[in-house]
């Protein structure tokens, strides 16, 4: 691969190999969980009854395998969105079309504790990316069915967790009101966290509004699930919480095959509550 031509529009590589995360067909499963480090795909795969390593280019790691009859890959798109899009848009070029983001996030709500997980139903889009594909009055919004799983998820393995609005930002730093380098602020971010708050916005991240965004245009079905690391408002910060979202995110897979199966069987489009009664 290490020489190679294409049309620069929409580059294709040999056998169909996407040009971001050198992935080709057959090596990407329908239900696809997107961590942004590239060492959670590991932990991740490693509660699979199975899997294989795929691929691991420019940090985007990409395992496949199964949970019990439940296709499943990961891919990482380490950090911020036009690197999580760049993974996206190969991702379902290859057949995924179900998407989880399992990250962590900046709680702005100050009874959300470390650990707890917030469950995103849509994201403000401040983005950075996003609005290249749509204006920006266009909602970023979860799939219904993707959000329900996740909460499903929670409850059956009894893990604290918080459903609400996002916050998707472009940058980690003066982009969720931190300031930058030597104190370097502006007016017009030094309130961001607390108009945030009144307006019920539960937390920051960086990739789930472009997510959601291209999961809506493209016909494709996403959610998020985050683990609160920090907490602006009491201004912690400690990594916990991961090993539960990772749980989480991995049984809600499960949850949507089944429910897509439950679908399948009675030639429904969209999944309701009473449909496996």
């Amino acid at each position: 691969m290490s020489e190679w031509s294409s049309s620069a529009a929409r580059p294709a590589m040999e056998g169909g190999m996407q040009y971001h995360i050198r992935c080709k067909q057959g090596d990407v499963a329908r239900y696809v969980l997107l961590p942004g480090d590239p060492e959670r795909v590991n932990l991740i795969a490693a509660e699979w009854t199975e899997h294989r390593p795929v691929a691991d280019f420019r940090g985007h790691r990409t395992f496949t395998g199964r949970i019990g009859d439940t296709p499943i890959s990961c891919c990482s798109t380490v950090s911020g969105s036009p690197s999580a899009i760049n993974a996206f848009e190969e991702l379902a070029e290859l057949g995924g079309d179900t998407f989880i983001r399992v990250g962590s996030t900046g709680a702005i709500q100050e009874h959300i504790a470390l650990g707890d997980l917030i469950i995103s139903t849509g994201a403000m889009r401040h983005d950075g990316t996003s609005q290249f594909y749509v204006d920006q009055s266009y909602p970023a919004c979860g799939s219904y069915e993707v959000v329900t799983a996740l909460v499903e998820a929670c409850e059956r393995l009894d893990v604290r967790y918080h459903v609400g609005v996002s916050c998707t930002t472009a940058s980690w730093y003066c982009g969720q009101g931190r300031p930058g380098l030597a104190g370097y602020t502006q007016t017009f971010f030094e309130n961001k966290i607390e108009d945030l708050r009144k307006a019920r916005v539960l937390n920051f991240d960086m990739e789930t509004a472009a997510i959601y965004t291209l999961a809506s245009l493209y016909g494709l079905r996403a959610g998020a699930v985050c683990t609160a690391v920090a907490n602006r408002v009491t201004d912690q910060l400690q990594w916990v919480g991961m090993d539960n979202c990772i749980r989480v995110a991995n049984l809600a897979a499960t949850i949507l095959h089944d429910w897509d199966k439950a679908k399948a069987a009675k030639q429904k489009r969209h999944w309701y509550p009473s449909l496996g009664a």
